[in-house]
């Protein structure tokens, strides 16, 4: 059995779990938590970052500081998970999905200006698989309309779009680091805020509307409720599982995208064929090997394609049923414009095993099947 995803474990873990228990500090915003914000602030050029308890409530807290309320609408793909518009519907806006690029799965900057209407309050983008958007369009469309720019950048951490990482190129950009991400604390995420204007609210946000940290960091003489907000804190135990792994991140990220790219040297032939597609990466972007898949003709052929592989017992997975056509996005939001990619595109994808040190020979054997599935072995 080949699985679709093993969580990272690295050396230290354990040590530094044992660490963080015996401190007797294990709630939020202690030792682990402020080693794993500062690393990754260096590493990014973040202006400030912050663990959160997922990458849901990092894009929670988000529309929070972008004060999205009823009444507004907030520009996202369909193509991706409901977190992103959970997001926005639970402050009581609206979502306006728009279509995807077929070659990246991102969603389609060309189209985005179009949906702009005097309720748009942000640009909410996806950077799906690792790979990034078409930033710099992107920005100048929020730039001419007076709009924030959010990043859902959930799969793109130690990612890049021209030599910028992905989630520190917008206002906020959101992170996570889910079971399934390439560097995992099991449920968690991060926030960067990268406007200077929100730094100090952001802190207040994460703390229950409190101004707890200018408290603890002596620039007021007592703490009080200030503002709306809820707790973002995760554990420092968790905090202490990540750590180790962004002390190796680059590591990481270059053993995915040797896996990746074996399984693009693979099943380029099929490509070349015709047969089936294959991720796409724009010259600008730089990926972190988050995802690799494949674009089998038509739901049935991936539908044949995936029982095929399970049969060998490789497991695959599909990924998101387009938001627009989801029972809560009928009801809760609007697609503006035309479904050209998107649907098709989630009918097509077909996810292959990917993880920290995934082996070659594992690689290997996913390719001869699809090779067989397609009679080209």
């Amino acid at each position: 059995m080949i699985p679709f995803n093993i969580p990272p474990y690295v050396e230290g873990e354990e040590e530094y779990v044992i660490q963080s228990i015996q401190s007797h500090k294990i709630c939020g915003d202690n030792a682990f938590t402020f080693k794993c914000e500062k690393l990754m602030e260096e590493k990014f050029s973040s202006k400030k970052i912050h663990l959160t308890t997922s990458g849901t409530t990092a894009l929670e807290m988000a529309c929070m500081l972008a004060d999205i309320g009823p009444g507004d609408e907030v520009i996202v793909p369909s193509y991706t998970f409901s977190s992103t518009a959970n997001a926005i519907i639970i402050f009581g806006g609206t979502p306006v999905f728009v279509d995807i690029r077929p070659d990246t799965m991102n969603i389609d900057e060309n189209k985005i200006e179009e949906a702009i209407t005097e309720k748009t309050k942000a640009i909410m983008v996806v950077h799906y698989a690792g790979i990034g958007c078409e930033m710099d369009k992107i920005l100048d469309i929020a730039h001419r309309h007076n709009l924030l720019v959010l990043e859902d950048a959930a799969q793109g951490v130690d990612a890049t779009y021209k030599g910028k990482y992905l989630g520190t190129i917008g206002d906020i950009g959101c992170y996570s680091f889910h079971e399934t991400k390439n560097y995992s604390m099991g449920e968690g995420g991060a926030i960067s805020i990268n406007n200077p204007d929100l730094i100090d609210r952001a802190a207040i946000v994460r703390e229950k509307g409190t101004n707890r940290t200018q408290f603890k960091n002596g620039q007021v003489d007592k703490y009080t409720w200030v503002d709306k907000g809820s707790s973002y804190l995760p554990s420092d135990i968790l905090a202490a599982y990540l750590y180790p792994q962004l002390l190796i991140m680059d590591e990481i990220r270059a053993d995915r995208v040797g896996s990746f790219e074996e399984y693009m040297r693979q099943l380029s032939p099929l490509k070349e064929k015709g047969v089936i597609d294959l991720p796409y990466i724009p010259e600008e972007c730089v990926q972190n090997g988050h995802m690799f898949y494949v674009k089998a003709k038509d739901l049935e052929e991936r539908y044949a394609l995936q029982t095929f592989l399970r049969n060998k017992g490789i497991s695959t997975a599909f990924h998101y049923v387009p938001l627009h056509s989801a029972p809560e996005g009928l009801k809760s939001g609007r697609f503006h414009g035309e479904d050209e990619f998107t649907t098709s595109g989630f009918e097509r994808l077909l996810r292959m095993p990917m993880y920290y040190k995934l082996s070659k020979e594992d690689i290997t054997c996913v390719c001869d099947a699809i090779k067989e599935f397609y009679g080209c072995k």
